[in-house]
């Protein structure tokens, strides 16, 4: 999943790209209105965590320009303590959820993978279809209960195809939401991760859980497991 951070506060811009960098998201930043609506407009973003008094441009005008331009991903605003006019302003201007300075990592996470699992259509952390589960809040992956272990790219990978469950993915929206601008967009590159994937999940290939989809992309192709995962 790709996150988009706008904070002028350079520590604790820092300290939010290094938290959810650690927390397995990649993440792009910037330290002003102008250059943070720039980056939301361009290019995609499953979530964006929006500091309210930005310089050039401020958290609730970027909010309103990246609504009225319909680009509709979850963000996250960040208020100072005491402005509740800011909160209210912000969550009518789009935003979908605040968090009030100073606040945990560990609320932020939770409050943002809540909002990623949401436009997802899913509930709960774990996503279950078939013997396949994913749990996102421990990133981690079982088949029939067996944990199978990936690496962060392969993890990322699998995760949005499972949030995307029987939608075709295209390898450009793939590397696009999963890796930062300068990626190696060598579509061998993402093959080889479809891969691994494919070997660690259905080593015997009874399952097929990744369909290929000529000239399109790629499919999470088993159908939901647990009405939890709903």
């Amino acid at each position: 999943m790709k996150l988009l951070v706008i904070e002028d506060d350079a520590d604790l811009r820092r300290q939010l790209v290094t938290g959810l960098t650690g927390g397995g998201y990649t993440v792009e930043e910037a330290s002003d209105g102008e250059e943070g609506l720039y980056l939301g407009s361009e290019f995609p973003y499953d979530l964006a965590i929006i500091d309210l008094g930005l310089p050039k441009l401020s958290g609730v005008e970027v909010i309103r320009k990246l609504r009225k331009a319909n680009i509709n991903f979850p963000i996250i605003i960040l208020t100072a303590r005491g402005d509740w006019q800011d909160k209210v302003e912000g969550l009518e201007a789009g935003a979908d959820d605040y968090l009030v300075k100073p606040f945990h990592m560990e609320e932020l996470m939770a409050r943002l993978n809540a909002l990623l699992r949401r436009a997802a259509g899913h509930a709960t952390p774990m996503l279950v279809f078939g013997p396949v589960t994913l749990d996102s809040s421990g990133r981690n992956v079982f088949v029939n209960d067996e944990p199978v272990k990936l690496t962060s790219y392969e993890y990322r990978t699998l995760e949005y195809l499972m949030l995307n469950a029987g939608k075709v993915i295209s390898k450009t929206e793939l590397t696009e939401h999963l890796y930062h601008q300068d990626f190696d967009r060598d579509s061998n590159v993402l093959e080889v991760f479809i891969r691994r994937l494919r070997q660690k999940l259905d080593p015997d290939q009874v399952l097929q859980p990744i369909a290929t989809v000529r000239g399109l992309g790629y499919r999470f192709d088993l159908a939901s497991g647990d009405s939890l995962s709903k």
